[in-house]
């Protein structure tokens, strides 16, 4: 299974930006999918996942400002970024795994290569 991240960029707080992920190869199974999001000098943090079954589990400093969505006939995974913040500035990575989602960084074993986002002041 391959994953690719896009859609990071430059944007002033309070801006949007929508990330796509793109899974490829093994794409007949249901995999829980999810975003997660790495500051530099900190820990690979969980933002938001998607189970197989359309389960929806939000960070509670994201909830009411982002939003995961997949289209299936793409095999695309988005996150819609509402009032971003400064703090939000990071590494934004993809993420899927088999079996039910889970918000520990280390129980997903697939990730996407990431995509900058940047909030300006």
């Amino acid at each position: 299974v391959q994953l690719q991240a896009s859609g990071g960029g430059l944007v002033q707080t309070g801006g949007s930006l929508r990330l796509s992920c793109t899974l490829s190869g093994r794409t007949g199974y249901n995999y829980a999918m999810g975003w997660f999001r790495q500051a530099p000098g900190r820990e690979r943090e969980f933002v938001v996942t998607l189970s197989s079954r359309g389960s929806r589990n939000y960070a509670d400093s994201v909830k009411g400002r982002f939003t995961i969505s997949k289209d299936n006939a793409k095999n695309t995974l988005y996150l819609q970024m509402n009032s971003l913040k400064p703090e939000e500035t990071a590494v934004y990575y993809c993420a899927a795994k088999g079996g039910w989602f889970s918000e520990n960084k280390d129980d997903w074993y697939y990730w996407g290569q990431g995509t900058q986002v940047t909030v300006s002041s």
